[in-house]
This record gives C-alpha cells, sequence and structure tokens, in this order.
C-alpha cells in the first residue's frame, strides 16, 4: 500500500513540474512579446524628450536631416517630384471639372436660344408671307395688267390703205402701214436684192458694194419678207457709162410696181439712191412713187415730200474706212485762214437727166434763174479778201470744175486737192444753189461732208437749203447758217465767235461725221434709224458679251482680314448679308424715242439710235449732254439727310437699294487671286465677283476657290487682252462696276466710301490711283506722270468705279485703232477708258481718299515695274491724241474724303458728307 502510494506521489511530481514550467515559460514569453516593447518603446521615447529635439535617436529629424543620408537622397528627391505632379494633376482635374460645368450650362442656354430663334423666323416668315401676299393683292388692285401687244400682220394680198389725195400729201400717218411695224416688232428690214430688177444692173458697182456688206452687217436686216416692217429698194447711183440704159419713167414705173412685195402702192418701201458724185442722177424725177418714201441728196421742190421722204448725205468712202491719222487736229482752233471758198457757178449745165414731159429735171431749175444775190456774194467775198484784214481763200474760177446741177456752185479740182485746202481753213463756205425750187443738192452734201471729216467748221450761206436728216439733228450747233441777204455781215460774225464756241462746233462737227456720214454701214444705220425713230419702234437691245464660265471648286468659307475688317466706328452697311440683285432694267425704250429724239440725235458722243439701247439704259438727265446708245445717267443727289448714322444707311443718293459688281482681271497668279477673292469677303453691296480669266492656261484641277457667300463667275476669254477688263459681259447685272486689279489691296471702308462717291457722279469714274498727262516743250508731245501732284486728270481702272455703259461704249462706239493699240503694247487700257469718259462727259475723274498706294507688297512684279511700261504709255497717249483730234483729258485738283477722315466719334454722331 505505501509503496505504491510513494510511487504515484513520486510518478506524479514530474508531472506538475512540467505543467508549472510550462505555465510560467508562457508568461515570460506573454511578457517578453508585449510588456517588453512598450518598455522600450516609453524608454526610448523618454530618452528623445530628455535629450531634446535636437539630440534625438529614434524620432523624425526636422528639416529633412533624414534626406542628408547618402543612400536616401534619391529616394527624396523621387518622393518630392511625384508629390508635385499628383498637386498639378489634382489641380488640373478641379479646372476641366469647372470647365465642363461652364460648357454645359452654355450648352443649355444656347439649347434655349436656337429654340427661341427657331420660333422667331417661324413668325417671321409667317409675317414676310404675309407681307408678300398683301403687297400682290394691292398691286393687283391699283395697277393693271398689261402685256405685249399681239401682232397683227395683213393678209398677204393686203388690199392697200386709202388712197392719199395726192401724191404730195403722202406723210406717215396717211402712207405709212403702223400695222407692219408694231412697238414690239424689232423693227425687221427686208432687202431687195439688186439683181431681182432690170436696172439694178447698172448701179455703180462701189455703190452696190458698199450697200450689200451694210446691209449684211445690220442688225434689223431680214431674210422673211412677210414679217418685214420696211423695204429696202437701191435704185442708183447708176454709172457713168450706163446714162443710155435708164428706163424711163414710165417704165421706171412699171418696174417698182413689179416687185413682189409692193402691193399695189409701195407702202412701206423706202428708194434709196446714194451718190458718189457732186452730179447725180435724179431717177425718180416724174415719178410716180406711190407710198413709196424717198432717201437721196438732190431733191426740188416739188418732189420732196417734208416728213416722209428723207435727205441723205453722199456717200463718198464707199468700202474705205476713213484714217484718223490722217485728220487733222482739232486745236488749235484757228488755223492759216479765217474761211475759204472755191468753185464755180454753173448757169446752164447738159446732163444724162431725162427730158421727158411735162418737163425734165434739168428744164425745170434752168425755167427758174437764180436771184442776184450770188452776185452780191462774190463781190462782197472778194471785197473781204481783198481788204487783208483776215487772211481768207475765195476762188470763184476753176481749173477743172466737177460737173454739177445746174444754178449750183461746183467743185473744183480733185477731192485730195480740196482736201489740203480745208484741213488749214478754219470755215468753210457752202453757197446754196441759186435756185430756190432746188431745196437739196449733193453738191452741198458733198461740200458739208468734206469739211466736217477735216474738222472744218461749215458755213450755210442760205437758210432754204435743206441739210441731211435735220428733223433729227441740229446743224446749228455743228454749222452756222446765215441767209443769203446777211452775205455783207458774215466776215463780222465769224470774226465774234469765240475759241470755246468754236472748238465746241468742230467737236459736234466731228461727232455727226463719224457717227452718221463717215461709213457705209453707219449711213445705212442712219438711215434706218431715223424711219425706226420717226414711227416710235425703239431700239434693239445692244448685244452682250457671253460669259462663258469656267467651273471652280468652292473651297472653305473665307475668313476676314482684320487689317480689312477694322473700319472704326464707321458704319459701312447692314450687318446682315443681303441677296443679290441685279439693277433695274430700262423701263422707257417704248417712249424714249419720241420723248428725247431731238436732243438724243445732236448731243451724243456715241451713235444715239444708230446702235441698240443697252439692257440696263439709265435715264437722261435732262441738263446732261451725255448720250450714245440711247442712255444717259440718273440724276443722282445728296442723301437722305439726318444724322450720319441715317445718311449711312442710306447710303447716300436717291436710289433706295443698290449694288456693285467686281471685275477682276487676272493672269496666272492663282495664289495673289485667291487671297484678293478672300479679302472681298463680307463686303457690303457687293452683287458677285466677276473673274476675267484672261490666260489660255485653265486654273489648276485642284484649284480650291474661297467660298465668299456671293457668286463668284470665271470667264474664260478667247485671247489675252487687256480689253478684256472692259467687256460688258451679261454676267453684269448691276449698273455700278468696281474694275480691280488682282493684286490690288482696299480695304472695305475705303471701298464702300468709293460707292457712295460714285453713286452721286454715276457719270465719272471714281477710284483711287491718281495720275496726269502733261505737255513736253522740248519734244513738242505728251507725257504720262505718276508722280505724286495736287491736280490730276486719269483716274487709273485698277481700282475704281464705272458705269457699265461705258463698257458698251468703249467696246462698240470706241474707234478700234484704240483697243488694236491697247492689244500690241499689251498696256494703256485705263488711259483708253479715262479719254472715252473725258471725251464724253467733258469733266474730269474723280479720286477718293488720300491712299498714296494700294497694291499688294507681297505679290510678284507687275508690269508697270519695267520701265518700257512708261514709254509706252507716252506714245499711247499721243497717239490717242492723233484718234480723238485733240486732247479730251481735264485736269483736276478736286478729291474727295470723308468731312471727319481720320476722326473717330462716336456711333450715332458720324456724318459721312463729302468736301473738297
Amino acid at each position: 500500500m505505501q509503496r505504491s502510494g510513494g510511487g504515484l506521489g513520486a510518478s506524479g511530481q514530474p508531472w506538475v513540474l512540467r505543467r508549472v514550467r510550462l505555465t510560467w515559460l508562457s508568461f515570460m514569453l506573454f511578457f517578453i512579446l508585449v510588456f517588453f516593447p512598450l518598455i522600450a518603446h516609453y524608454y526610448l521615447t523618454t530618452i528623445d524628450e530628455a535629450g531634446g529635439p535636437e539630440k534625438r535617436i529614434f524620432g523624425p529629424r526636422p528639416g529633412g536631416e533624414l534626406c542628408e543620408a547618402k543612400h536616401v537622397q534619391d529616394l527624396c528627391r523621387i518622393r518630392e517630384s511625384v508629390s508635385e505632379e499628383l498637386l498639378q494633376l489634382e489641380a488640373k482635374r478641379q479646372e476641366l471639372n469647372g470647365e465642363i460645368t461652364r460648357l454645359n450650362l452654355r450648352i443649355e442656354a444656347c439649347k434655349r436660344s436656337i429654340d427661341s430663334a427657331k420660333q422667331d423666323l417661324l413668325q417671321l416668315k409667317n409675317v414676310i408671307s404675309q407681307t408678300e401676299h398683301s403687297y400682290k393683292e394691292l398691286m393687283a388692285q391699283n395697277q393693271p395688267k398689261l402685256s405685249l401687244p399681239v401682232r397683227l400682220l395683213p393678209d398677204k394680198e393686203d388690199p392697200g390703205l386709202p388712197p392719199p389725195k395726192s401724191a404730195r400729201s403722202c406723210r406717215l400717218r396717211s402712207c405709212f402701214d403702223y400695222a407692219r411695224c408694231p412697238l414690239t416688232s424689232g423693227f425687221p428690214v427686208y432687202v431687195y436684192d439688186t439683181g431681182s430688177y432690170t436696172w439694178g444692173n447698172y448701179i455703180d458697182p462701189l455703190v452696190r458694194q458698199a450697200f450689200a456688206a451694210a446691209v449684211k452687217s445690220n442688225i434689223y436686216v431680214t431674210d422673211n419678207p412677210n414679217i418685214a416692217c420696211l423695204y429696202l429698194v437701191l435704185v442708183g447711183e447708176l454709172q457713168e457709162s450706163s446714162s443710155s440704159a435708164v428706163p424711163s419713167p414710165s417704165e421706171l414705173e412699171k418696174q417698182l410696181k413689179a416687185l413682189p412685195y409692193w402691193r399695189s402702192d409701195g407702202h412701206n418701201h423706202v428708194l434709196v439712191h446714194l451718190t458718189r458724185r457732186s452730179m447725180t442722177q435724179n431717177l425718180l424725177y416724174n415719178v410716180s412713187t406711190g407710198r413709196a418714201a424717198v432717201a437721196q441728196s438732190t431733191f426740188l421742190e416739188q418732189q420732196y415730200r417734208e416728213g416722209f421722204d428723207l435727205v441723205v448725205s453722199p456717200l463718198v468712202h464707199a468700202l474705205s474706212e476713213p484714217n484718223f491719222l490722217e485728220i487733222p487736229p482739232q486745236v488749235p482752233v484757228k488755223r492759216k485762214y479765217l474761211f475759204t471758198f472755191q468753185g464755180e457757178r454753173v448757169e446752164s449745165l447738159k446732163s444724162s437727166l431725162q427730158e421727158v414731159p411735162p418737163q425734165s429735171f434739168e428744164e425745170e431749175i434752168e425755167g427758174n434763174p437764180p436771184a442776184d444775190y450770188d452776185d452780191r456774194i462774190i463781190g462782197t467775198l472778194k471785197a473781204v479778201q481783198d481788204s487783208h484784214l483776215d487772211q481768207v481763200l475765195v476762188e470763184f474760177t476753176c481749173k477743172n470744175p466737177q460737173p454739177s446741177l445746174p444754178t449750183e456752185w461746183a467743185l473744183c479740182g480733185e477731192r485730195e486737192d480740196r482736201m489740203e485746202v480745208l484741213k488749214v481753213s478754219t470755215f468753210a463756205l457752202v453757197i446754196s444753189p441759186g435756185d430756190g425750187q432746188l431745196v437739196a443738192s449733193a453738191g452741198c452734201g458733198m461740200r458739208l461732208f468734206e469739211a466736217m471729216e477735216v474738222g472744218t467748221i461749215p458755213v450755210v450761206l442760205g437758210d432754204h437749203s435743206t441739210l441731211p436728216y435735220h428733223q433729227f439733228i441740229r446743224w446749228s450747233e455743228a454749222a452756222i447758217i446765215v441767209p443769203k441777204p446777211r452775205v455783207t455781215e458774215l466776215h463780222f460774225l465769224l470774226r465774234s465767235l469765240s475759241d470755246n464756241d468754236m472748238l465746241a462746233m468742230r467737236r459736234q462737227g466731228r461727232f455727226l461725221w463719224e457717227t452718221y456720214f463717215s461709213t457705209s454701214e453707219n449711213v445705212l444705220n442712219t438711215l434706218l434709224a431715223s424711219i425706226r425713230t420717226s414711227i416710235q419702234v425703239p431700239a434693239a437691245a445692244i448685244k452682250e458679251e457671253p460669259a462663258h464660265e469656267i467651273p471652280h471648286k468652292a473651297g472653305k468659307l473665307a475668313g476676314t482680314d482684320a487689317n480689312l475688317a477694322d473700319n472704326g466706328d464707321l458704319d459701312l452697311g447692314p450687318v446682315e448679308t443681303e441677296p443679290p440683285y441685279a439693277s433695274p432694267r430700262f423701263l422707257r425704250n417704248f417712249t424714249y424715242t419720241a420723248a428725247d429724239t431731238y436732243r438724243a440725235w445732236n448731243h451724243a458722243p456715241g451713235p444715239f439710235h444708230l446702235f441698240p439701247h443697252t439692257p440696263l439704259d439709265p435715264v437722261l438727265p435732262s441738263e446732261a449732254k451725255f448720250l450714245g446708245s440711247g442712255t444717259g445717267f440718273r440724276p443722282i443727289g445728296g442723301g437722305t439727310g439726318g444724322s450720319g448714322k441715317e445718311f449711312q444707311a442710306a447710303l447716300g443718293g436717291n436710289v433706295p437699294r443698290e449694288q456693285f459688281t467686281v471685275v477682276m482681271l487676272t493672269y496666272e497668279r492663282e495664289e495673289v487671286l485667291m487671297n484678293s477673292l478672300e479679302r472681298l469677303n463680307g463686303l457690303p453691296y457687293l452683287n458677285k465677283v466677276v473673274v476675267v480669266w484672261n490666260s489660255p492656261k485653265p486654273p489648276s484641277d485642284d484649284l480650291l476657290w474661297p467660298d465668299i457667300g456671293l457668286p463668284v463667275v470665271v470667264v474664260r476669254t478667247e485671247k489675252n487682252s487687256l480689253n478684256n477688263r472692259f467687256l460688258p459681259w451679261d454676267a453684269v447685272e448691276t449698273e455700278a462696276i468696281l474694275s480691280i486689279d488682282d493684286d490690288a489691296h482696299l480695304r472695305h471702308d475705303e471701298i464702300m466710301f468709293g460707292f457712295r462717291v460714285w453713286r452721286e457722279a454715276r457719270d465719272r469714274i471714281v477710284g483711287f490711283p491718281g495720275r496726269y498727262h502733261a505737255w513736253d516743250i522740248n519734244h513738242q508731245s505728251w507725257l504720262y506722270n505718276s508722280n505724286y501732284s495736287c491736280e490730276l486728270s486719269m483716274v487709273l481702272t485698277g481700282a475704281a468705279f464705272f458705269h457699265k455703259y461705258y463698257a458698251y461704249l468703249y467696246s462698240y462706239v470706241m474707234p478700234q485703232p484704240i483697243r488694236d493699240m491697247v492689244d500690241e503694247y499689251i498696256n494703256c487700257e485705263d488711259i483708253a477708258m479715262n479719254f472715252l469718259v473725258s471725251h464724253i462727259t467733258r469733266k474730269p475723274p474723280i479720286k477718293v481718299t488720300s491712299r498714296w498706294t494700294f497694291r499688294c507688297p507681297g505679290c510678284p512684279q507687275a508690269l508697270s515695274h519695267d520701265d518700257s511700261h512708261f514709254h509706252e504709255r507716252h506714245k499711247c497717249i499721243n497717239f490717242f491724241v492723233k484718234v480723238y483730234g485733240y486732247m479730251p483729258l481735264l485736269y483736276t485738283q478736286f478729291r474727295v474724303d470723308s468731312v471727319l477722315f481720320k476722326t473717330r466719334l462716336p456711333h450715332d454722331k458720324t456724318k459721312c458728307f463729302k468736301f473738297i
């Protein structure tokens, strides 16, 4: 028992000890792992706090002392860089979040604005629709509905008009069938072939060929006789060698009645007798012409039907054109002789005229002997010559007198000899026939023609003579008409005329000769124009140059140059872009011939009624002496008044709405052209841009043209010519043209100011670069000068406004030698235009603003930089003076600037009137 218990105790003690040891070991491990670190941390912290911040061993060190350690310097730099980048990124993120928020707000605002604008637009469309509807209703109520009248042609077998009381009583109202010539007919004219009637083969070949050539080029001639308004029959002049083949009056009447469209009485027929000699056959004397009118140079009083028959001028230049270089200049006004006369009085002269009962033309004249005024004229003129007060030349006997009619003064010698005398004569006497019954003679017509051709002022002695086209031409403005009883006062009268009056008469005579008598085409045109004017049928529209467009691709929307668009306080025009609209068409074609016939025929520097009307015919002011193809200019006054703002909004003038067309000539400078077109973006009142592509090489296929919001028409030309700048392109639909070079630099405010000025001076060239001409005393010639001066006489068309009407005159009326010289030198087209406008208006151009230069600074070198450029322009000026016969350019010291030029004022206080 004891051994077992002792054994148990002995055996249990080691187990207990082992548990105690384990417990103690666990406690020690727990103490070491938990309390010892705490005690160590506390101890170490106490040491750092006791030693102060400067003697810390384990705590953080101030001032980045840790980074001073070599092994952590790189890590510190990386940490700092990353920290800065993180701060910057955070700032950017916040900024972008704010921008997104603001843009979202703007998007919402724009959406609301778009919705509001759509509503406003819808309302405006409704208002516009209602306004248009109201306007149409108002127009329908107050204006009648007009349409072109229906043309009623008479039947082919027309019975004719009621016969007149006598052949002498024929007038347009009684012998002309107006039914064949409605206002809208276009005045078709049918011309008989000279081979269709017997005596046509005996007509002078030169006259026949000249007449045929003129007919071929006339715009009114038609091949359809059924629609013709007028029928022309060439009856003479017969050849001198065919006098035996001249039919008798009865035979001639039968042949006339046999014409296919004579219709029993010959109404609407004109029998034309053109003569090249002073002695002409009066074929139609004692011939009953029925209702057919007669147009010839010689008329007896019993034969001539006033207001129905026509006195025409002789056909001197049959197939030849006058040489302008051989015509003497119009200045100096006074020439060697004060007046000249060479002639021999013919009392009785046997001619080839018919002597048939009751009396021939020759017998009718010889039956009335001339008055004794001719003897008094001879004595008076010889007394003036013998007095030696003035140098005159009078000869009353001829070595070689030309055949002439009885009782008239025969021409002396050959035409060349007579012209040499007239070239040194201030006045040329034209003595009417002694027989008062001879109301018109070819001899007087020949003297009148030769005098006006060389610039000699005709002096007609005898107021009973009927001059060519006296119903339409006011001869008193080109010739002096004196009754024969005043021959004793003739010398005093001629001496009393001033130089200005003589120069004006000389210019007017040159115009009449050049326009109506100089060539066979002009003779025929004048004949037809006089008849058309008498029956009040308007002229046909003048042709325009068709613009053959070159296809081109438009690029991106053009921007606006800040330098060009910065106009300060000046209001150029409407902010919104107005759609292009053309100038109003001429509306007086059907009344103009009746209202302004006399003024039109006498003051025109261009052929009125010979050439047709222009499609943009403006209205002729009563005080203007500017006429041409039936056109003139609207009298444009000042603005609408009020403050400057109202004036600018109205653009000045009396035309409320008007635009202009830019015509830009270019040649193989694509980049320069694109820049110039882009500068026109946003220009107010611009209708379109017409680019005249003067190069035979087309534009590049990949060339992108700027989109300026308006049409850009690229016109292909037939040849490289500077005259193409002034062709009347049909693409130009406005009266105002801004001719501008492709390298010209003009601000929008300058262009608009020039446009305002032009609207108040529509008959002038208004532009920017000024030039002048000067007389070289040493070389006795004219010089072109481009130096800056206080006066000018030309404005270059490289940047200038002008009326489209001048494009018609330049291309169709101006003498062809001028255009030929422009093509020869590839120069001087601007000088030619200045000559033309000054010649027509007798006014100088107008320069606006004080800009000295307008060329592109970085563009390729222009032709004007060549030294030969100025030498060619010297030659051009002198050549143009020879063609015109005088120097038409006029000096001026006038320049137009805004009243407040370079002055900045509030917007509503600005005014834009002009001053000198």
